[in-house]
């Protein structure tokens, strides 16, 4: 039996293209979660992510939740949701993103409005390949506080001063390093999800008992 192959994952950049424009691919789009669009300034990506693309980001998120989960913090996913700031011409829809200590201030809200509500606590991007546009400097007007990258393996950048610097360690998610999460994708890549997990659960009571000496 032959093989069956996913399509790769799949970007597109246009420029010169209006906020008009973009408002209404949204809108043509409606509640499809593909393709996703990252807008700024004029610079349109379209991006079609691939099996292994979702993959990971499942498995992210299934790993920050259940980290949040055993040290004893509320963290909640929102998915790619689609961020917009109208007034710097930007819009952005994540991998994934959640919010933990800024949980409280949108909670019981249905609509995530950035020119009054808080952004997410912290974003994953997962470029199986290069992304066209450079979205750290939007990331950081915004000021999300903290950025998962993930290519061949996974950094952590802090926001500092403006910018942002590579840490080791989340912020938000205490005792998970990058390395960590590195070794965790590549375990679950195996085929151990449900080991992996179990052992995710294990590293963070450690570390939640640690904290309880």
């Amino acid at each position: 039996m032959a093989a069956i192959l996913s399509p790769p994952e799949q970007r597109t950049l246009l420029r010169d293209v209006t906020w008009e424009t973009y408002q209404s691919l949204l809108f043509d789009r409606q509640d499809r979660r593909t393709p996703r669009f990252t807008y700024i300034q004029g610079l349109l990506e379209i991006m079609s992510p691939a099996s292994e693309h979702e993959k990971i980001t499942r498995f992210i998120t299934l790993m920050a939740t259940g980290w949040g989960r055993q040290i004893g913090i509320d963290i909640v996913d929102f998915g790619s949701t689609t961020f917009q700031r109208a007034d710097l011409s930007s819009g952005f829809e994540p991998d994934a993103c959640f919010y933990a200590e800024s949980l409280g201030k949108i909670i019981d809200q249905d609509k995530i409005e950035l020119s009054k509500d808080p952004p997410p606590d912290f974003v994953v991007e997962i470029d199986i390949t290069n992304s066209s546009i450079n979205k750290l400097p939007i990331f950081a007007q915004i000021g999300i506080p903290e950025l998962w990258r993930y290519t061949n393996r996974m950094a952590i950048f802090r926001l500092e001063s403006g910018s942002y610097r590579e840490v080791e360690e989340s912020l938000i998610l205490i005792g998970l390093t990058a390395a960590q999460i590195t070794e965790f994708i590549r375990l679950d890549k195996r085929g151990k999800r449900s080991q992996v997990l179990n052992l995710i659960d294990e590293r963070a009571r450690n570390v939640r008992n640690r904290q309880m000496l």
